[in-house]
């Protein structure tokens, strides 16, 4: 007599997946939000303290912004591994190699030990981090989304946008609790415990990857695989909606460092001088409430449209940036923890549907390289740069609408990119010829979503 094995419910293999995805990009976030942290509120005390403020800023923002620049490169080599090895191989190592930098970095040494040596190191780490989240994204939003049914797409692909807040939680957390304790503590020892309790934290990661299983489209098409290299197919046949892909991110990662990295180093600047733990708490509030909403706005999302989603989440951050600004301004405390919760909330908006809304505009052959290159490049030229822009567009105009407006512009960005983004469907992709071609027809459908 023969047992058989009961087929495995598509939903309990998407909530295994998701969940797999989920714990990952929890670490990975954490681990890159603690760097954002410490760069808009600690670093440019210990590691350029001879700078002017305003420089300082800047030259810490710089190695913030370095991680950026790479992903697209970690995007590259992790994307291939993810196309012809597998999603899961490639995801458990960018795992660990996010995790070592970030424990390295709470290693270094301050200026005072060894002078320019120790930002020359954090650029180093900085880097093997941006290549790590190069490779993350991607790979975590296919393992949810290529697991879920049709019809739960962009819930499932929620599990990955939901580690971005959580992971933001526990950062700013692990600050405004340090922050309480003085500067004394915060600026000597103080900010190294977030990143050594990475290492906690990646043995969790590694344990819960190690045991997922591949995603149903890649098996499907494991023996399919394109024959030339994915990063060739991608450009030659995804460059339209790699594209659209890039200017996609253009407030769910531009803007969002514009409300996290920039509003706390402009919150604590000599011309506000506002208290670090207000704005610490007020950070961590919001990633509370974006880990509550993230989930049930991805629901929203394949009830009502992703596109639908995006189009709210990009227009009501907007109209809730200058409101902020004045908040933080005029030190209202109860309005800058109200407002900083609000334009997470609409953000979340714009983030909770993106894994689904970028896996789907790509079909199945060097999906992960398309997929990631696109984000990686619109990351690091939106998330990576914004902080400095805003920085230095106030700086040489004193004028709070100069900044307001480079953030309407990353909303324009968005909200026309949105528009013209393609959707495919994976149960039609599996049946369809591999045959490389860019197709214009898909390109021009389902613009509505």
């Amino acid at each position: 007599m023969t047992a058989t094995t009961a087929p495995v419910s598509p939903h309990r293999r998407a909530l295994k997946s998701g969940t797999a995805a989920l714990v990952g990009t929890t670490i990975e976030w954490y681990d890159f939000y603690v760097y954002a942290t410490a760069a808009a509120i600690v670093f440019p005390h210990v590691f350029f303290p001879e700078a002017e403020p305003a420089i300082g800023t800047l030259a810490s923002f710089a190695t913030f912004a370095v991680a950026f620049f790479v992903r697209p490169l970690g995007g590259i080599i992790f994307g291939h591994i993810g196309d012809r090895i597998g999603r899961k191989p490639a995801l458990t190592i960018t795992l660990l190699l996010m995790g070592v930098a970030t424990v390295l970095v709470g290693l270094v040494p301050d200026y005072s030990t060894i002078g320019v040596t120790a930002a020359i190191l954090l650029i180093v780490l900085r880097v093997c981090q941006g290549l790590a989240v190069g490779g993350e994204w991607g790979g975590a939003s296919l393992m949810a989304v290529e697991s879920a049914p049709e019809k739960w797409k962009t819930f499932y692909g929620g599990f990955t946008q939901l580690g971005n807040p959580l992971g933001a939680l526990l950062a700013t957390g692990a600050f405004w609790i340090l922050s309480a304790m003085g500067d004394d503590v915060l600026l000597t020892w103080g900010w190294r415990v977030p990143f050594l309790a990475s290492v906690v934290l990646i043995a969790v990661g590694f344990w819960v990857r190690y045991r997922v299983e591949e995603t149903p489209v890649f098996e499907a098409k494991v023996q399919e695989r394109q024959q030339s290299t994915p990063i060739v197919f991608a450009l030659k046949n995804n460059w339209y909606p790699m594209l659209l892909g890039f200017g996609l991110v253009a407030i769910p990662s531009g803007g969002y460092y514009f409300a996290t990295t920039y509003v706390q180093s402009y919150a604590v600047s000599e011309q506000v001088g506002l208290d670090p733990s207000i704005i610490l708490g007020a950070m961590t509030v919001a990633s509370f409430v974006e880990a509550l909403v993230t989930l049930p706005l991805a629901a929203l999302g394949d009830k009502w449209g992703r596109k639908l989603m995006m189009y709210l989440g990009v227009g009501l951050s907007v109209v809730i940036v200058l409101p902020l600004i004045l908040a933080i301004d005029n030190h209202d405390v109860t309005m800058i923890y109200v407002l900083v919760s609000a334009i997470r909330l609409t953000m979340s908006a714009t983030w909770a549907p993106l894994s689904a809304l970028m896996a789907q505009m790509f079909r199945p052959q060097s999906r992960y390289t398309s997929m990631s290159l696109s984000y990686g490049t619109g990351a690091a030229v939106f998330g990576g740069l914004t902080p400095i822009a805003a920085t230095g567009l106030f700086a040489l105009t004193g004028n709070i609408w100069a900044v307001v407006g480079l953030f309407a512009f990353l909303g324009l960005v968005a909200w026309v990119s949105t528009w013209l983004a393609p959707q495919h469907s994976d149960e039609a992709a599996v049946t369809q010829s591999l045959e490389p071609r860019l197709d214009t027809t898909a390109i021009r459908t389902d613009k509505a979503d």
